[in-house]
């Protein structure tokens, strides 16, 4: 049999947790504290704390109280104040029937962690708290938002004897000989170490920073202390220099009261050298991590000096996300030796050293895009660049400026920060190359919260690499940290590009005609346009696993796919133009197809294109098929798979051709410039071209629910709502599937867009029937087509008690309003009548009472001032036809469900 043996401090030495004024009490070894009183009764606290002749500013619960129970004031009426709350019994238990008043010192805090075994001990390292909630050491105390640690200590030996070695030699001569870890919370005054508090733990947010620095093994150091061999032990911890820091992501309101159940993202991305300690977390029904505590987890940080192990913690810590998170962005700040009191522009978020070492990183790649013309890089004021150096004899400048969008937002979330500085210089030199314009210099403008230096090398580095792929100096740029502007760890770019262009090679010319043909370069993918709609069909499907391949996409990683760089043109195209081969030349950015080409042509002329002239991405069809995007909106929104047109002659089509096919990127003609007609851009073929491009073999599993509910909608109208409802099954991830479409009025159109989608229809006239009767019938055919859940779509009936019953829990209705207010037929004339400025539909549970039942979801609309009940009405049903799919899907799913008492339950 397994002896297992228990290292616990317990009978009188237990005091130590429970009575926090225990062991100054206790032992008579001249141990340094602050001065302090003990009290049972708040306005006896409160009169010392008014007369004192120190600073009595700190209220402990004498007890067990979570880690919260110390409160530390800035004035005398604080201080009493939280001692009348703290003897209210707010912690339920005997910690708050005796109080401690305190003597607020000041210092550097600290926590002294050592092992003992009744005589002898040896200490962990040095070690430091953070207990207030917010940066600064601002508002309440929590049980800990971080600590840091460091093996190397000035004085750390002298201290460990005053404040541990006291205690133990006080116990053993009292008759308790202490065997266990014994914890001391020490302030370093000007007048020496005083002791704060003495525990029994070896708790976090310490403990996890200095075991991370513990080389010895822990059991074996246990078994010294319970053995009393602790002096024969060699403790031994990293290299002298090593430190650790934990920083602590907690819930939105801790230390107050917090919200569970949110999903926690983004652990995959952490680096494998951070260790994560879970606290507050739990595993969901469908085995998703959530949030189930206050203080979340805590992301650990190793380092061979404090600065870097702080800076790999914080950054992990930004990576972890979910709803209301927040944590310190100070942790171990104090503890660095170019830390100075006193506010600093690093205490405010901005890291002047970060940027030098940022600039001493990029100049490698800055100086190697070096051209003709370039005179001076990084670090001064301004880029010098030599105009008369590069040939030009009557040349015009041309500049341009863009951005990446939120292609951005993939590159966060992925963690692939090395090819959107490609998408920024393609953007702006694919611009001003449709003038002709050969780019001569970049500058860029990188703004954060607070500086990476390692994201930002490696954006800047794709810049750098992009312009000398370019012939495109580099000549300088800004970096800006602004925090309170950006979200943690967010960041966004600008580009700038000056280029020129000989006068009479301007473009684009004035010759162009009917038959002149339209030359297509292929596109790298999506480019950096129409990301906003790429992420909203992310969220709309939250399965999809971007980190791998999607099928019929790629067989690369999803991310990879999405953050192909936007291709540079400038070396395949510029040659032509100094030819005299082009005519015009256009960029497919925003706007796709349908806007960028006739921005080149005349008044008069138009562009005729053939899709199937040209390759397709397959990702082009994905967003087509994911977010069932128009073919007219694909053509307004994405490039297609064409980032750049030419328009040259006939004459000039195959000397064209042959020289653009002698580079990297595809080039085929794809279309013809005719007179104008209706439409500037013609493109046919495009439906098919997309449709074509994404074939998945089978689709991914993780989107298509295993077993659909069998939905049955009950209507008597038009079907506006069974429409929406209709257009919401067709998606992978739908929960429901629509079964049978039931209309007590035949003829109706409701029906008509039942049948266009091939779902069955009944109809059965409720005419000459009772009430009940005609429900009975209902119930019937529902449950002949194992309907499992069922809605009303504009069912102009009042339901029966009995089929009320049958139903409960499966029947679901919309209703025009925000209920419980303006339940009835008439909701929108009661609003007006109102006079209220925000209204909006509610989806619930059905009950006998009408509108009574249950919430399932709400939406708002606002009312303008002059509404009336048919514009009003037009209005809510469109927010309607976005809710109630999503609200039946929930419940399909299993999101949420009538409880036993009525209530919607979760």
């Amino acid at each position: 049999m397994l002896e297992l043996r228990r290292l616990d401090p317990v009978n009188k030495r237990h005091k130590l947790k429970r009575v926090k004024h225990s062991l100054k009490i206790s032992c008579n070894v001249n141990i340094p504290t602050a001065r302090y009183d003990v009290f049972a009764d708040a306005e006896k606290a409160c009169e010392h704390i008014r007369s004192s002749l120190y600073p009595a500013l700190v209220i402990k619960a004498s007890g067990l109280a979570g880690g919260k129970g110390v409160t530390v004031c800035s004035s005398k009426d604080e201080a009493c104040q939280a001692a009348r709350e703290t003897l209210s019994g707010c912690y339920g238990n005997e910690a708050g029937s005796t109080i401690v008043v305190e003597e607020l010192l000041e210092g550097v805090e600290m926590s002294v962690l050592a092992f003992c075994d009744g005589e002898s001990y040896k200490a962990l390292p040095f070690s430091q708290d953070h207990k207030r909630a917010y940066d600064g050491d601002l508002g309440p105390n929590t049980g800990g938002m971080g600590a840091f640690a460091m093996v190397n200590y000035h004085n750390y030996t002298d201290i460990v004897d005053n404040v541990i070695g006291k205690a133990v030699a006080g116990m053993k001569i009292e008759g308790i000989p202490y065997k266990g870890v014994l914890y001391a919370g020490v302030m370093l005054t000007v007048d020496g170490p005083r002791v704060l508090e003495y525990n029994c733990r070896l708790g976090d947010p310490e403990t996890q920073v200095l075991l991370p620095l513990l080389k010895s093994d822990l059991a074996e150091i246990c078994e010294a202390c319970i053995n009393g061999s602790l002096s024969k032990f060699d403790l031994t911890f990293d290299s002298g220099d090593m430190c650790a820091v934990g920083v602590v992501v907690a819930s939105g309101g801790y230390p107050g009261s917090i919200c569970k159940g949110h999903p926690i993202t983004g652990l995959d991305k952490l680096d494998d050298q951070l260790l994560v300690f879970h606290a507050g977390t739990a595993l969901n029904e469908s085995d998703t991590l959530v949030t189930s505590g206050g203080r979340v987890l805590t992301v650990v940080a190793t380092g061979n000096n404090l600065a870097t192990a702080r800076s790999l913690a914080t950054r992990g810590s930004s990576f972890v996300q979910f709803k209301d998170a927040f944590y310190r962005r100070d942790i171990a700040l104090k503890g660095d030796p170019s830390y100075k009191s006193g506010l600093s522009y690093l205490d405010s978020g901005v890291d002047i050293n970060a940027g030098d070492q940022l600039v001493s990183n990029i100049k490698p790649f800055v100086e190697a895009t070096r051209r003709q013309g370039y005179i001076s890089g990084i670090g001064g004021f301004g880029g010098l660049f030599d105009l008369h150096a590069t040939g030009y004899k009557d040349p015009l400048l041309v500049s341009g400026t863009d951005g990446v969008g939120t292609k951005l937002k993939l590159a966060l979330e992925s963690g692939i920060h090395s090819t959107i500085g490609q998408d920024l210089v393609a953007m702006c030199v694919n611009d001003i190359l449709t003038v002709g314009a050969e780019p001569l210099f970049f500058l860029d403008y990188y703004a954060c919260s607070r500086l990476d230096v390692t994201i930002t090398t490696d954006v800047i580095k794709g810049i750098a690499q992009a312009c000398k792929s370019s012939n495109c100096a580099l000549v300088g740029g800004e970096t800006a940290e602004m925090p309170g502007l950006y979200h943690a760890g967010d960041y966004d770019l600008a580009g700038f590009a000056v280029g020129a262009v000989e006068r009479n090679q301007l473009l684009p010319a004035k010759d162009i005609e009917a038959g002149d043909v339209l030359i297509g370069l292929a596109s790298s993918g999506l480019h950096s346009n129409g990301f906003s709609l790429v992420r909203k069909i992310l969220q709309t499907f939250p399965s999809i696993d971007c980190t791998k391949p999607f099928d019929g996409v790629s067989d690369r990683p999803l991310y990879d796919v999405l953050l192909t760089p936007t291709h540079l043109y400038v070396n395949t195209v510029l040659p032509l133009m100094k030819q005299g081969l082009v005519k015009a030349a256009a960029h497919i950015t925003g706007g796709g197809l349908n806007e960028n080409i006739p921005r080149i042509l005349p008044q008069s002329m138009a562009a005729h294109l053939d899709a199937t002239k040209w390759s397709m991405p397959s990702v082009f069809g994905w967003v087509q098929r994911m977010g069932k995007v128009s073919t007219n909106e694909m053509a307004k929104t994405f490039n297609c798979g064409i980032g750049f047109v030419l328009v040259v002659s006939q004459s000039s089509k195959n000397t064209a051709l042959s020289l653009l096919n002698k580079g990297l990127i595809a080039a085929s003609v794809i279309g013809t410039v005719v007179e104008r007609g209706v439409n500037p851009v013609e493109v046919v073929h495009l439906e098919l071209a997309l449709f074509g491009s994404f074939q998945p073999i089978t689709l991914h599993r993780s989107l298509i629910p295993t077993n659909k509910k069998r939905l049955a909608v009950l209507i008597s109208g038009s079907g506006t709502n069974l429409q929406a409802i209709i257009d919401y099954s067709r998606n992978f991830d739908c929960a429901y599937e629509i079964c049978v479409v039931f209309s007590n009025v035949d003829g109706v159109q409701g029906l008509e867009r039942a049948k266009r989608a091939n779902i069955p229809i009944e109809v059965q006239s409720h005419k000459g029937f009772k009430r009940e009767t005609f429900d009975t019938k209902v119930h019937a055919i529902l449950e002949r087509y194992n309907v499992e859940l069922a809605c009303l779509a504009g069912y102009m009936r009042i339901l029966s008690e009995y089929f009320v019953d049958k139903w409960r829990g499966r029947l679901v209705n919309i209703h025009p309003s925000l209920l419980p207010s303006f339940k009835g037929s008439n909701a929108h004339e009661l609003i007006l009548a109102a006079g209220v400025t925000i209204t909006g539909c509610t989806v619930h549970f059905v009950e006998v009472e009408v509108d009574a039942g249950a919430i399932i979801a709400q939406d708002t609309a606002p009312v303008n001032p002059y509404d009336t009940v048919e514009t009003l009405q037009e209005r809510v049903k469109t927010v309607e036809h976005q809710l109630y799919p999503k609200a039946l899907n929930m419940v399909a799913n299993g999101s949420v469900c009538l409880g036993p008492n009525g209530k919607l339950q979760y």
